[in-house]
Parts: structure tokens; sequence; C-alpha cells
């Protein structure tokens, strides 16, 4: 695949088919990760792939919970302002994107593959997260969709950790959890607010001297 195919159509994919991945494509993913850049080369990561089904049962009441307080706290106003002008652009595209999470709270027994990357010593991201987009651009170029979510690290990390059987005593921190499945819709570029309003040069608020309406890169017909 293209390299610019797979940056401009890895975008969160959570309804998936609950066909399983097969390990040559699970291995191809989780390669493709630990070559990503890692801070001082420490590599001070670990990752936890999960298709068990009485695993991933554990793990379903809690990201369920989780996803039910997210819509509470950090979107309630998002939410509510979509509500209150549903016919604007900005409310349609914000209650789409929760009914697809949604969809993944209600559906997360039914998902085949679940990553969990955990980290020491990183606690900006700066490694983790490179390593984790690797995935998940590994994973586009086999068809297989995914999704970073950081909730169960927000509000259930330390019962995450003991049913994944994270050693409590060596410091470990989940970073995120990503889903993966074969997406029941299509790969498309995301609509995104346009580089010239937010991206600048040299300083705050200087145009950046390009303006670019539409993607550069577009699916060939």
């Amino acid at each position: 695949m293209d390299i610019y195919e797979a940056l401009y159509t890895t975008r969160a994919m959570r309804r998936v088919r609950p066909d399983s991945i097969p390990l040559d494509v699970q291995a191809k993913i989780l390669d493709a990760a630990i070559r990503a850049p890692s801070g001082g080369n420490t590599q001070n990561w670990r990752f936890i792939l999960v298709d068990d089904k009485n695993t991933i049962a554990r793990l379903a009441p809690l990201y369920e919970h989780a996803i039910g307080e997210l819509w509470k706290t950090a979107y309630a106003k998002r939410i509510a302002d979509a509500l209150a002008a549903p016919g604007e652009p900005e409310s349609i595209a914000m209650m789409k994107t929760q009914r697809s999470a949604q969809w993944l709270g209600d559906h997360f027994n039914e998902v085949p593959l679940f990553l969990f990357a955990f980290v020491r010593g990183d606690s900006s991201g700066g490694s983790i997260y490179p390593a984790v987009w690797s995935a998940q651009l590994a994973a586009r170029a086999q068809g297989v969709g995914s999704a970073l979510t950081s909730v169960l690290s927000a509000w259930h990390p330390d019962e995450t950790a003991e049913i994944l059987g994270v050693p409590k005593d060596k410091h470990w921190t989940m970073a995120c959890c990503v889903s993966f499945g074969y997406p029941t819709g299509r790969w498309g570029v995301a609509t995104r607010r346009p580089i010239q309003d937010v991206a600048y040069r040299n300083n705050w608020g200087t145009p950046i001297g390009f303006t670019l309406d539409e993607p550069l890169w577009k699916p060939s017909v």
C-alpha cells in the first residue's frame, strides 16, 4: 500500500466484524510497532494482545462504564451543545463521533482483538504513541481497522491491569487500548479543518504561507 494512502485513510474504525485476525497479520502489526522511535532507544514498552473471549468479557463492563463517564464529564458540554443545535454541521459531526464511540462500548465483546500498550518512564507518551500509531498504520495496510481509546486508563487502570496480570511492583502504566477488526464501513479520508486554520509559521498566529482547502492525496477513481 502507498504510504500516503495509509496516512490519509487510517482513522478511527470502531465498527468491526467479529472475524478473528490471523496471527501473521497480528505479527506484522506488532513488528511495525516496535520499529517506531524510542527515546534513548530504551524501548520501555510492553504490549498485550487480547483475543481471549473470557478476558474480553471481563474487560467489557469496565469499558462500558468508562465510556459512559466520558459522556458525563469531558464531552458533556459538547454533547449538550450538539443536542441544542442538531442541524449544525459541527453538531452532526459530534453526534456521529459519539455514536461511533458508543458502539464500541455496546459491542466490546464482539471485537476480535485488542492491543494494550504499557509504558514505563515515558510520562509524555513520546515513545509509546509513535509505536501505537505504527501499529495502526500497519493494520490499515492489512485491511484491519483500529481505534485508540484511553478511557480504561482514565477510569479503570488498576482493575484492567489486574485482569491482564500486569506486575504491580514494576511501575508499568497503561497508555491506551486499541481495538482491531475488519471494518463494516468503508475507508476514506477524514474531514478536517484546513491547515491554514490550525498551523502557523515561526510565531503563533503568523500565516503558514500556503492555503490548502482540499486534501493533497485523494483515492484514485
